[in-house]
C-alpha cells in the first residue's frame, strides 16, 4: 500500500516510473496507463492517483518515440470516458446511501462535499472543468450520479471532456516536455502542473467561503 511520501514521490517522478513501465511492459505499457487512468476517473476511492502529470509525462515519451501519440490519447479518451460512465453509475445507486452518512471510511467526505458544491455551481460544465481538477475530477461524475442528472446529458459532456483533457495535456507534453530546460527540471515542472492544476479548487472553496460569510452577515 502507497504511504504518502510514495505517492507525492511517484506524482513528482512519474516520467522515472513511466521509463520503467515502457522496459518492463513494452506494448503492454498502454494497458497500464489505461488501467490507471480508469481507476483515477471510475473509483471515486482513488483521487490520489496521477492524472495531468501522468498525461504531460506520456506525451513527453511520446516525443521521444516510446509512445505512439495519437494511440496514447486514443487510450487516455476512452479509459476517461469509461471511468466516469462507471463512476456516475456508482453515483446513481449507491452515492444517496453514503452522501448523507458521515462513517464511511473508504469515502473522504470533504472531497466529496466540495465536487457536489463545484457541480451545483456549474452544473452539467463541471462534467468537462472537473476533467482539469484533481480531486474534483474524481467526484465530479460521481455527485452527477447522485443528482441524478439526465445521463445522456451526461455522456455528451464526458465525452467533450473526456478527448479534451489528453488531448491538451499529451500535446504539451509532446511539443515541450523535451525541452532542454523542461528535462532538466523535470520534476519541478510536474510540481508546477500539480499546483496549477489544484489552482482552481482552490480559488472556487475559498470564493464559496467568502460568499458564506457574507450571506451570514446579511
Amino acid at each position: 500500500m502507497f504511504d504518502d511520501f510514495q505517492i507525492l514521490d511517484f506524482l513528482l517522478h512519474i516520467d522515472k516510473y513511466l521509463n520503467v513501465i515502457i522496459l518492463k511492459f513494452g506494448y503492454w505499457s498502454y494497458v497500464v496507463i489505461f488501467i490507471i487512468i480508469f481507476c483515477e476517473t471510475g473509483l471515486v476511492v482513488t483521487p490520489f492517483l496521477p492524472g495531468d502529470s501522468l498525461l504531460f509525462a506520456a506525451g513527453a515519451l511520446a516525443g521521444t518515440g516510446s509512445f505512439d501519440p495519437f494511440l496514447l490519447t486514443a487510450v487516455i479518451a476512452v479509459a476517461a470516458i469509461i471511468g466516469d460512465t462507471v463512476n456516475y453509475w456508482i453515483g446513481h445507486f449507491i452515492g444517496p446511501k453514503v452522501f448523507h452518512r458521515d462513517d464511511v471510511r473508504w469515502l473522504n467526505k470533504k472531497h466529496l462535499e466540495r465536487a457536489h458544491q463545484f457541480y451545483e455551481k456549474h452544473g452539467g460544465k463541471a462534467i468537462i472543468l472537473a476533467r482539469f481538477a484533481p480531486i474534483i475530477r474524481t467526484f465530479a461524475p460521481f455527485v452527477a450520479g447522485i443528482a441524478r442528472m439526465s445521463y445522456w446529458e451526461f455522456i455528451m459532456f464526458n465525452i467533450i471532456g473526456g478527448i479534451a483533457w489528453p488531448v491538451i495535456f499529451i500535446s504539451a507534453g509532446y511539443f515541450f516536455g523535451n525541452l532542454p530546460i523542461v528535462k532538466q527540471y523535470f520534476s519541478i515542472v510536474i510540481a508546477a502542473i500539480v499546483i496549477i492544476s489544484i489552482m482552481p479548487i482552490v480559488y472556487e472553496i475559498i470564493k464559496m467561503r467568502m460568499e458564506s460569510k457574507n450571506n451570514k452577515k446579511i
